[in-house]
């Protein structure tokens, strides 16, 4: 199977990535419809913790063992790269089955705290069991993740792109046909609707371990798995590489960790301070669920881009890193903040843009969702650019600033998350709108650090795409610019599916052309294919 470069292997990991989310989102529509908003504020708090016991038991060690499979690989040490397959698999399953055991033994208390004794919306009681049902993703989800990292630490892309893809499909064929028979044929509880559709991920990701599995099988002798340890080789240990691997696992972990618990405080915040301040339970939920749950699914498409530009980044990164060829991983760095900024800047202006036709196709239009979603949208490029130097310093192994700097901003959510819901009002930003600013605050001052991290630290230079930069930013410009024109003829604020639909095509169309036209005319769709057909990655 073929090996990917760089720019190669990112496109095909962020188009597996994409079409995962496509699916993710389409199935949203008829689920939305039949769970309701009850049923999805549910579906969040279950998910919600399910991410962060998730995190815990896969964030680190996939993509250590993507860094060090890449490592053995450059260092032509395929025996010791099998054993570390090896041991961090037995780790990773230890892991799963930990934080199964304890989602299933305190499902009571942590959804105790999620309620906070808010009157209304979903019980106690609920939300623990659905809690539980989630938790057995646990068991499966870390062993696929894993395998995924292995091939990717061989650069190959593609499978684990064909993996996810099907993983997704299978998820969401038993999530709706599972969640149809139990409301519109059974007549039964949207609850048993909602733990069908958690164990989904249960199910979808057995069938994409199983894929991988057979990949491997077939590819033995590429793979190098049945290699002969060489003398230096025997001189490393089974503890050695056990210590490798938590080395570089945990610092990941730690950063998914900070990241998840963003949401934590979000989800611990929200609804009693807004409820505090006179907005109904039901409403504090609309807002927490459209920022923890339905407005992230729908950013997840962009933020996609930046995923599948780590994906293949790390494995690059880290096999030049520890050549020492530090050239080749600062070329490596600008390619990927220029093309990360020139496909996402645009798309996450549109979507904010188009956040009520956008909403009312997969949602239904709430004006509450809309007002929440526009905001929360520029986060798509916040974060894709945020994550991606998170990555980039975490395979340069400068795991203390990067969890410095994340554990401070994490604090400074902690503490500002509150106050920032109830004094933005004083300068005319919604109480809802809070939690949501001070995230986007924090993830451009984060970037800033970072950047100048880098260029302190390595001497890395930016200065040949700051040009580049410029004039993506004006052609993004000038689209909102042909787009805002187009809303004076034909109003972008619609309400019903099939309108939006319509809008959402028609400024899509017309936003694509300008920015393809701009971009064109500046010359940087001349550089994005020269990169492409470029094998020096």
């Amino acid at each position: 199977m073929k090996k990917s470069n760089f720019l190669n292997g990112a496109i095909i990991a962020t188009a597996g990535i994409i079409i995962c989310k496509i699916i993710g989102l389409v199935y949203v529509i008829p689920f939305y419809a039949m769970i309701g908003v009850t049923g999805g504020a549910l579906y969040s708090y279950a998910y919600s913790i399910y991410a962060i016991f998730l995190n815990l038991s896969t964030s680190g060690i996939p993509v250590a063992m993507s860094k060090l499979v890449s490592e053995y690989n450059a260092l032509e040490q395929y025996n010791t790269k099998e054993r570390a397959f090896k041991i961090g698999s037995s780790i990773i399953i230890g892991l799963g089955l930990i934080s199964f055991i304890a989602l299933m033994i305190f499902a009571p208390t942590i959804a105790n705290i999620l309620k906070g004794g808010v009157e209304g919306g979903n019980s106690v009681e609920s939300i623990a069991s659905v809690i539980r049902v989630v938790s057995t993703a646990l068991l499966v989800v870390p062993l696929f993740s894993v395998t995924k990292g292995y091939l990717q630490g061989h650069k190959m892309m593609t499978p684990s792109s064909i993996a996810n893809v099907l993983e997704q499909l299978v998820r969401v064929i038993v999530l709706l046909l599972g969640s149809f028979i139990v409301v519109k044929v059974m007549n039964s509880s949207i609850e048993l609707a909602v733990k069908i559709s958690v164990f989904a991920a249960t199910v979808g990701a057995a069938f994409g371990y199983l894929f991988l599995k057979i990949v491997i099988n077939k590819n033995k002798k590429e793979l190098n798995k049945n290699a002969l340890a060489k003398e230096e080789e025997l001189k490393i240990t089974n503890k050695d590489i056990f210590k490798k691997i938590i080395f570089y696992a945990i610092p990941f972990v730690l950063v998914d960790l900070i990241d998840s618990f963003y949401v934590i405080v979000d989800s611990t915040t929200i609804i009693r301070t807004l409820t505090d301040m006179g907005m109904s339970g039901s409403n504090a939920e609309i807002v927490l669920s459209s920022i923890a749950t339905w407005a992230t699914k729908l950013d997840m498409i962009i933020i996609s881009v930046s995923i599948g530009f780590v994906t293949s980044l790390i494995p690059h990164i880290s096999s030049s890193y520890v050549k020492k060829e530090y050239n080749e991983v600062n070329r490596k760095i600008n390619q990927a903040l220029e093309m990360l900024t020139l496909i996402v800047l645009p798309l996450t202006l549109g979507l904010s843009f188009l956040a009520t036709p956008v909403w009312t196709i997969f949602y239904g239009y709430n004006k509450l969702s809309v007002s929440v979603f526009r905001l929360y949208a520029l986060q798509a490029l916040t974060y894709s650019i945020h994550w991606l130097l998170v990555n980039i310093l975490q395979s340069l192994n400068k795991s203390k600033i990067t969890l410095g700097t994340l554990f401070g901003a994490f604090v400074f959510k902690a503490i500002f998350n509150i106050p920032a819901m109830k004094y933005l009002p004083l300068i005319g930003i919604p109480a809802y709108q809070g939690a949501t600013v001070l995230t986007l605050f924090i993830q451009v001052v984060t970037i800033i650090f970072m950047l100048g991290y880098l260029k302190y630290k390595f001497n890395f230079h930016f200065r040949s795409i700051f040009g580049n930069m410029f004039k993506i930013s004006i052609s993004a410009l000038l689209m909102i610019l042909g787009l805002l024109l187009l809303n004076c003829f034909i109003p972008a604020h619609v309400t019903t599916r099939f309108s939006s639909i319509m809008i959402v095509l028609l400024y899509a169309l017309v936003g694509g052309i300008i920015y393809f036209i701009s971009t064109y005319k500046f010359g940087l769709l001349n550089n994005f294919f020269k990169l492409l057909k470029s094998r020096r990655g």
